[in-house]
């Protein structure tokens, strides 16, 4: 194995299979910026207001349409959508299929956040309905939902993941490969697999976990992300390290829950292609390869 310049490369006989290179990642942020994607949200009503605010620091174009008489017509002309199952409705669960339809046949990357798919038997069969009738390019939870999801143990106390599969990483890659999305495992350390492919983000603060809908949140700026990177892998790395560094610059400003959740989208809002450069922290997961990313 090879690292050099910002690039791991995994040398096998003749083969090289290309990565990650961190300038690629903090170039998917710049690009967000300058094309401002319009992301559609069917996200909870808890954490709406949040979602949107995060959107718009990042830089794109928040819309959060629910109604099934219009989501066809709203993902439409969006660029990608997130479905997030915190607080389901039979109504709001036929509007993320209907959604998630329309822009599965427009070819927009769609987003799935199995918020609390273990607390009820409701939101479990939503969700295998969800899975079924919907492909993804990302699914995003915290190891609980991901371990269920993936048909091993998981554990919630309420929306609080307190236990999850042994092997976090196979679960993780069970799921990618049934569903042929990229899972992302949000926890204090972040893992990201698909293709074959399994990364770590080591960025973050524990008052991301002592404010609601911080998963919200990700999963909306994975969507801004992908909306403008066609490469999924790439796109969530670079929306991960970006949210995880941005946690990093609010917690040292010595605030609690309250002040921190302002001061995360105050720091995603000025977050730099530079200080996301220097700060993340990513390691490449179940290859043996040195930790953390290098910079060029």
């Amino acid at each position: 194995m090879i690292w050099t310049y910002g690039i791991f490369i995994h040398c096998r006989e003749e083969e090289f299979f290309l990565l990650l290179d961190i300038n690629r990642l903090t170039s998917v942020l710049e690009q967000v910026r300058l094309q401002q994607p319009v992301v559609h949200a069917i996200t909870n009503t808890v954490t709406a207001g949040d979602v949107a605010d995060v959107l718009r620091a990042i830089g794109a174009r928040p819309i959060m349409a629910v109604a099934p008489e219009e989501v066809e017509e709203i993902v439409s002309r969006a660029d990608a959508l997130v479905l997030n199952l915190g607080t389901p409705t039979p109504e709001r669960v036929k509007a993320m299929v209907l959604a998630g339809q329309q822009a599965n046949s427009l070819g927009k990357p769609v987003i799935f956040d199995p918020v609390g798919v273990t607390a009820s038997r409701f939101r479990f069969d939503s969700a295998q309905r969800i899975l079924t009738e919907l492909s993804f390019a990302v699914i995003k939870g915290n190891r609980a939902e991901i371990g269920r999801l993936a048909g091993m143990e998981g554990e919630l106390r309420g929306l609080d993941a307190i236990a999850g599969p042994t092997d976090l990483l196979a679960a993780a890659s069970s799921l990618s490969l049934q569903r042929g999305a990229v899972v992302t495992v949000s926890g204090e350390q972040d893992l990201i697999v698909g293709s074959g492919q399994a990364f770590a983000v080591m960025n973050g603060h524990p008052l991301m976990g002592s404010v609601t809908g911080t998963g919200c949140m990700l999963a909306a700026a994975i969507a801004a992300f992908a909306a403008v990177e066609p490469d999924t892998m790439v796109a969530t790395v670079a929306a991960v390290a970006c949210f995880g560094v941005a946690g990093e610059r609010a917690g040292h400003q010595g605030v609690g829950p309250g002040g921190f959740k302002s001061a995360l989208i105050d720091s995603i809002h000025a977050l730099t292609a530079e200080q996301m450069r220097t700060g993340a922290r990513i390691s490449v997961e179940g290859r043996g390869a040195p930790s953390p990313l290098k910079n060029p």
